[in-house]
């Protein structure tokens, strides 16, 4: 096992555990407390106890002081850690999902014995090697599942529409979950490029996408890496790297180990230092992605397009631990080209209840970019140009938590074996009636906004006594805001159209295909679109001036 790999990671080197002198009596005091402590539980407690059990809570509890990226992973989890810094595991390549007491295909991946052995989205887990799986977690199920590459494994399924079971027998592979699942040329010869993970071989991923993408005429590049949570940090430098040159600086790592601060620099040559180029994050893309959104941005070699990132300016590094377990503890802060920390949130000052705090405004720093621009730390990556945080309306949120949206497309799919390409695929206004007509008589009850702030109005006013006198006024208001199905069907048809497209596309063209059917209602793809097929719209927003 490669121990040095963590997410955003440093090369771990052997030194001795050397605490500060006045420090190693408290360590050894409290060492032996919690000996003797345990030791009398043990003993003594009325109940009985499960050691292993005590001991992970304690861990667990300690661990949690301190911040949520320093993690035990017991020897039973080593394969799920194992899995979020390489991508790979073994097993039959689906998602799936807990809804109602049965454990459900979500989504099949391309390619993989799954989806090759004819188990589709909504199939009902029944069995597994004989075994029934009823009753049993989402979490059993996938450990079923999983296991060495080439072994069989037979699942029983409930097809939606059969109303009988289907005993598949598969042969599991090495699944190995790209980095970048989708690219492709779009319109003004621009090239797309989805960046989800930073697990082993990303900068490669990258490389050979810029380059396929180049052959094809791309004029201008789009990263997205929007949700994408980050991994490991060499990834990260290399995946600038295709973009810079060779020698430049991308990152720096400082802690308490002064052994272990280090420079990371651009080792290869790039594959191209002036094809325009836009990243687009929002505040789920963190450590890793912020890295290469921040540094390209420091470098002024790209523009970056959405909202503010999440704010993660840790370095996590993995140590073994007896019996085969691990810890993965923040080692360090990472600091990007201009010198900047975009770290938002203050572990080490928490407040009196323990709650954490975001980096005080009086305490934010500002930068310089290469080109003078300003830049700030202490809070994630500010785009050049923000975008707002799409809102889905409540109909919409209702219509997706309550599965309407997933179960329509299962059927359409049994009902049409085959659609048009996934980029123009678009449902007809009589194809959304019969949708419309389809939810009649189902469960999706919800509130609106508006909704729920009247009641909060309401109970305030009871609260200070004022209700009675504004009560008739209050239902007169209420009555008008109830809200209608029919009516919100219609009034965010659009929205949920889009929606339901996306997820119909996804029966035929999988995670491809939803990432496609996207790009017409995305407005950080279609901003970037622009941006980079018109120099004057680039250089506002490099500019910070750009008004749409």
């Amino acid at each position: 096992m490669r121990w040095w790999l963590a997410i955003v990671s440093t090369p771990i080197l052997l030194v001795a555990f050397r605490p500060a002198d006045d420090n190693v009596f408290e360590i050894s005091r409290n060492l032996d407390v919690f000996t003797t402590l345990f030791r009398e539980l043990m003993i003594y407690y009325v109940d009985p106890t499960e050691p292993q059990e005590l001991v992970t809570t304690g861990i667990n509890a300690m661990l949690e002081s301190l911040d949520p990226y320093t993690q035990f992973i017991p020897e039973s989890e080593a394969d799920d850690y194992r899995f979020m810094t390489t991508g790979q595991y073994g097993g039959i390549g689906a998602l799936i999902g807990q809804r109602e007491g049965d454990v459900i295909i979500t989504d099949p991946y391309e390619g993989y014995p799954a989806q090759k052995a004819g188990l589709m989205s909504g199939d009902i887990i029944k069995a597994i090697d004989g075994k029934s799986v009823k009753g049993k977690e989402y979490d059993d199920v996938s450990k079923m599942l999983k296991g060495q590459p080439q072994t069989t494994i037979s699942i029983t399924v409930l097809s939606p529409g059969t109303n009988q079971e289907i005993t598949r027998t598969l042969q599991r592979e090495e699944i190995q979950i790209k980095n970048v699942p989708y690219f492709g040329l779009m319109e003004n010869s621009v090239g797309y490029i989805r960046l989800s993970g930073f697990t082993d071989d990303a900068g490669r991923e990258v490389k050979d996408a810029v380059q396929d993408l180049k052959k094809k005429g791309a004029k201008g590049i789009i990263l997205d890496v929007r949700s994408n949570p980050g991994g490991l940090l060499n990834e990260a430098v290399n995946v600038v790297n295709v973009f810079v040159d060779r020698g430049q600086e991308v990152v720096s790592t400082r802690g308490k180990m002064k052994e272990w601060d280090k420079t990371y620099k651009a080792l290869n040559a790039s594959i191209d230092t002036k094809i325009p180029l836009a990243v687009l994050v929002n505040s789920n893309a963190a450590s890793a992605s912020e890295i290469v959104s921040g540094a390209l941005q420091d470098l002024d070699r790209a523009i970056v397009i959405g909202q503010r990132t999440f704010g993660k300016g840790l370095v996590q590094t993995t140590r073994p631990l007896s019996y085969n377990a691990q810890l993965k503890i923040t080692t360090a802060k990472y600091y990007i080209p201009s010198g900047r920390c975009i770290q938002a949130l203050d572990y080490a000052h928490r407040k009196a209840d323990g709650s954490v705090v975001k980096v005080a405004d009086s305490l934010v720093n500002e930068f310089k970019t290469s080109q003078g621009r300003k830049v700030y730390d202490g809070g994630g990556i500010a785009p050049d140009y923000t975008t707002e945080i799409p809102v889905y309306s409540s109909i919409s949120q209702s219509l997706a938590s309550h599965y309407m949206f997933f179960d329509y497309a299962t059927e359409y799919r049994i009902k049409n074996p085959a659609i048009g390409p996934a980029k123009t695929f678009r449902l007809s206004d009589e194809d959304y009636n019969r949708f419309v007509s389809w939810l009649d008589g189902k469960e999706y009850d919800y509130v609106t906004d508006s909704e729920k702030k009247l009641e909060d109005f309401k109970a305030k006013a009871e609260k200070e006594k004022y209700f009675a006198q504004i009560s008739k006024d209050y239902e007169t208001l209420a009555a008008s805001l109830r809200h209608d199905k029919k009516s919100d069907l219609q009034l965010h048809k659009a929205e949920i159209k889009e929606l339901l497209e996306n997820e119909i596309v996804s029966r035929y063209y999988f995670q491809n295909g939803r990432i496609e059917n996207s790009f017409d209602s995305d407005t950080e793809v279609k901003l970037a679109v622009k941006a980079l097929s018109n120099p004057a719209v680039y250089t506002a927003i490099f500019n910070r001036t750009y008004k749409d």
